[in-house]
């Protein structure tokens, strides 16, 4: 949804624009009006600024050196650490949690993908409900959703019920995930915000490199089930100190319809589109209905969209070429990515023998690098512009994903997986912040957050779709992770088709992608760990001229 005409930035806010209004993915940015009565109801910390509110108009916000500032830091990170575990420590349990339940290979992709057809279908419309109804309310109702699901998928009795709640978290990482960084940027003072979101992509990313790590220990100690469960207390601390010390905010210009059936829509096109590609090798009359209601579905919401005075995507955006052609890459990097990253874990635990520990720890390289070095990658790019990195970044992955053709039984860490895994990572580090960078510049600056989101969504949904594919286009049959003779084999196959996505990406980026245009927007992210999906960017605005 769409709305109103952009507002003019403050002289030395630079080439940040304004919020797009309820559509904006992640909240209004740092200088829009409070709740009315945020000061009374969000139970400010003794040592908070006289008059401190988020966001207020002639500026005003909480200093980051001031004790609440400080909480409001660590609910962000709290919040979007949550959302970062999911992304990586699930796939760590997948084989356990198979063995447990006599699963076959359909039910390991349906727990994956689950959550991520309900975040990726949903996670606009979570951006436009804190808009509307309030960041802070939406960030805290996100944060128990997820708990709640959470708790629900660690006593699972089943794979059903687990595939229901993962289905579940997802709408509850929709919730949270858009409002972690809007929050900062509605909260903190115009001074700090800087600093404050260099300290929450920085533990944020802290976060997403332990996460495999502290998965794969969970899974060799108490159990699978832990993996779920753990997001209990991390929700337990950070509920009580968002009601103490955020306070709230909203988008006085966010009104209108909410787009519910665009919304419905794009979930279940997804859903059937899944559906079918998971379930095809049983070629069933069944399966050929869902992908042809599917894709009906899907064109059904493209012509929706079109035809909404307030669509949850407003397809003018993809006028622009650089747009669409950054999100061509986004689709073709990320379904590689998304791809590597749920078989991997079955390759080292099946076929080289890993524990969950081992495998776990075999991540590290990629989301460590991400964190030392994705700042300075991001720099670079300003300097020299997107293109390059977003054609040679895919191109070093493609080697990496290349190079985890030498992981077969027993293999050797230092020898075998350690190289593929560290080219991976100079890769991501070399494409990632950049790709923000080209999305934020393809469109005006007013619609930097909504741009953000449908990149987001796009890089999610390429994921869904390489973990239903991947093992069709493979050769997986149902038990092939049952067999490491079967299931190596299918390994190899897939890393050359996703390494094929990789090089598609990297010549659409040499052929499409050009330099952005003066006043552009900047990521105002700079670190970023993350493996599914590129950072949500907020809209950002000064305060309204006088």
């Amino acid at each position: 949804m769409t709305g109103p005409a952009p507002r003019e930035p403050a002289p030395d806010r630079g080439p940040q624009g304004p919020d797009t209004g309820p559509g904006t993915p992640s909240g209004a940015g740092p200088g829009a009006t409070p709740d009315p009565v945020a000061g009374a109801d969000s139970g400010a910390a003794p040592d908070a600024a006289p008059g401190a509110v988020a966001g207020a108009a002639g500026g005003a916000g909480v200093p980051l050196a001031t004790a609440r500032g400080r909480w409001i830091v660590l609910v962000t990170v709290l919040g979007s650490t949550m959302a970062l575990l999911d992304a990586t420590v699930v796939n760590v349990a997948l084989p356990s949690i198979g063995r447990d339940f006599g699963a076959d290979l359909a039910v390991l992709q349906w727990i994956v993908n689950a959550y991520l057809l309900t975040l990726a279908a949903l996670i606009l419309v979570g951006g436009a409900l804190g808009d509307r109804f309030g960041r802070r309310r939406i960030f805290v109702l996100g944060v128990v959703w997820f708990a709640a699901a959470s708790l629900l998928c660690g006593i699972a009795p089943d794979e059903g019920v687990l595939i229901a709640a993962r289905a579940l978290q997802g709408v509850g990482g929709a919730l949270l995930t858009p409002g972690s960084l809007a929050l900062i940027q509605g909260s903190i003072a115009a001074g700090d915000r800087a600093r404050a979101v260099g300290l929450w992509s920085g533990f944020g990313g802290v976060g997403a490199a332990v996460g495999p790590f502290l998965g794969g220990w969970l899974v060799d100690g108490p159990g699978w089930r832990w993996v779920f469960l753990l997001n209990v207390p991390l929700a337990a601390a950070c509920v009580p100190v968002a009601l103490r010390h955020v306070p709230e905010s909203r988008d006085p210009s966010a009104r209108g319809r909410f787009d519910v059936l665009g919304a419905a829509l794009g979930a279940v096109a997804l859903g059937l589109v899944t559906y079918a590609l998971i379930e095809a090798r049983s070629g069933s009359p069944a399966v050929v209905a869902s992908a042809v209601v599917g894709v009906l579905l899907a064109v059904a919401f493209v012509l929706v969209e079109r035809r909404r005075a307030e669509p949850m995507m407003p397809p003018d955006v993809f006028a622009s070429r650089q747009f669409t052609a950054v999100n061509l890459v986004t689709l073709c990097v990320y379904a590689a990515f998304g791809g590597f990253f749920f078989l991997i874990v079955l390759q080292l635990q099946v076929v080289s023998g890993y524990s969950a520990l081992a495998a776990g720890a075999a991540l590290l390289p990629t989301t460590v690098l991400m964190l030392l070095l994705s700042s300075r990658a991001g720099a670079l790019g300003e300097r020299i512009g997107p293109r390059i990195p977003l054609t040679v970044g895919p191109l070093l992955c493609a080697a990496g994903l290349l190079l985890m053709l030498r992981v077969g039984p027993e293999a050797s860490y230092v020898r075998d997986v350690l190289p593929g895994m560290v080219v991976l990572g100079m890769g991501m580090v070399t494409l990632v912040a950049p790709l923000t960078e080209a999305v934020l510049a393809s469109v005006d600056p007013g619609r930097a957050g909504l741009a953000s989101g449908i990149n987001n969504a796009a890089a999610r949904v390429a994921g869904l779709l390489a973990v239903a594919a991947l093992p069709l286009l493979a050769g997986m049959g149902p038990d092939a992770y049952l067999s490491a003779v079967r299931f190596d084999g299918a390994f190899g196959r897939a890393m050359v088709w996703c390494a094929g996505a990789l090089a598609v990406g990297a010549a659409l980026a040499w052929a499409t992608v050009r330099p952005p245009r003066p006043g552009a927007c900047h990521p105002q992210c700079r670190t970023h760990c993350a493996l599914t999906a590129p950072p949500l960017e907020p809209s950002e605005q000064g305060p309204p001229a006088a």
